[in-house]
């Protein structure tokens, strides 16, 4: 597998466009399509949250039930949330305009939809959005890219990565694009994600492999502990690759699944890094765990408070707070046993151990928390299995962005 450049355009027949639509923002892209040129598997995931937004809805009535996919139209500064009969009304009016314009079967246009929730969508503009998307797409690198950062709301970089690999001789490709800033939370988060691959691979086996993926992805990431009613995750896979069609598990499956974990990490660890108003990327790596499941409890109970989120915003050492986490997160350990290190660029120190703390250097402690990239290790001595969760410092600037966030 390699790291290549470029995102949604990187594999065979995927093109993409970013528009301006003055949906809510008046600065800046905010209408971003993605269209293959062939029929495409589609699989995906969604929020847990009981509320579900009418794009939610709507994705998930067309991975199930329609033959393909193969266009996918998503907006930026309206949610199209807690909006009805009207906003999924508003859903089917995309497909149709889509549809139309770009001579594909309405059931076959996925939508997606960031922003805020409540506000019913200005379809005159977002249909007017389509029309420039349909004219301007193509499948540069620079396109995925434009589409890239037309879904950003208050992400403050785009996201985007690819990648290939040999399967049977021919070489496939896994590209994804996503935002995500703030309302995120493990079990799927504000967050849009798309993958974009041309391996041949049934409908069956991709979406296990996307439910799969996202486990040790997405769904170990949290910036506020807000689950949004928008999450989704969508695989598009065309097969212009070449490669004999994964039917069945094996090899080729195996390094699928190593491609598309690769990129929905990535993708996730981005998010996480860039949540609202945030500083340093927050790292929890919990080893030796009883079990698979205790260890990302226990990671995701760490990234998770808002204490911890403080201290790594503080640069301040006061282990007590990730010790607090991890034994209020339901999973049973004697802390007698735990070792907990603080890790970054700057080196590696050893906080606690023994059920006290260490003699460790205040300053060399601030110094390794001072880094863009923070990492919290916990050893719980009881087992071999091994978790991280990702989230990001806890600022000042996180309540201003929210208080104000429909102004």
């Amino acid at each position: 597998m390699e790291q290549i450049r470029g995102g949604v355009t990187a594999a065979k027949g995927f093109e993409a466009a970013g528009t301006a639509a003055n949906i809510k923002y008046k600065d800046r892209m905010d209408m971003a399509l993605i269209y293959s040129s062939a029929p495409c598997k589609v699989a995906g995931t969604f929020t847990t949250n009981v509320v579900k937004a009418a794009p939610v809805l709507w994705d998930q009535e067309i991975v199930k039930n329609s033959p393909y996919a193969q266009a996918v139209i998503v907006n930026a500064g309206i949610a199209n949330a807690c909006t009805g009969k009207q906003g999924m009304d508003y859903c089917r009016g995309e497909a149709q305009t889509a549809s139309g314009l770009l001579n594909i079967p309405e059931n076959s246009v996925l939508v997606g939809s960031t922003g805020v929730i409540g506000m019913q969508l200005p379809m005159e503009r977002i249909n007017e959005g389509i029309r420039k998307l349909a004219a301007a797409k193509d499948g540069s690198i620079e396109a995925g890219t434009t589409a890239s950062r037309a879904i950003m709301t208050t992400d403050t970089v785009n996201k985007e990565i690819a990648v290939t690999m040999e399967l049977e001789g021919k070489t496939v490709t896994i590209g994804g694009m996503s935002k995500g800033s703030g309302m995120i939370h493990p079990n799927m988060c504000t967050m849009l994600a798309y993958i974009t691959t041309d391996a041949a691979i049934s409908k069956e086996l991709l979406q296990e492999a996307l439910s799969k993926s996202i486990i040790d992805s997405y769904n170990m990431i949290s910036v506020d502990g807000d689950t949004s009613t928008n999450d989704t995750c969508l695989a598009l896979a065309n097969g212009l690759a070449g490669n004999a069609e994964i039917k069945e598990k094996g090899e080729a499956y195996d390094k699928f699944c190593e491609a598309l974990d690769f990129v929905n990490t990535y993708l996730a660890r981005k998010m996480a890094g860039d949540g609202e108003g945030a500083t340093a990327l927050f790292e929890t790596t919990v080893i030796n765990a009883a079990t698979k499941q205790e260890a990302r409890i226990l990671a995701k109970s760490v990234i998770g408070s808002s204490l911890c989120k403080a201290a790594i915003y503080g640069h301040d050492a006061n282990f007590g707070r990730f010790l607090c986490a991890l034994g209020y997160s339901g999973v049973q350990f004697d802390p007698e046993k735990v070792e907990l290190f603080f890790e970054s660029k700057a080196g590696r120190l050893l906080i606690y151990k023994d059920g006290a703390a260490t003699d460790y250097s205040e300053e060399e402690a601030t110094k390794i928390l001072s880094e863009p990239e923070v990492t919290v290790l916990v050893d719980m001595k009881m087992g071999a299995e091994t978790a991280t969760a990702w989230g990001c410092d806890l600022t000042y600037d996180y309540v201003k962005i929210n208080a104000d966030y429909r102004s």
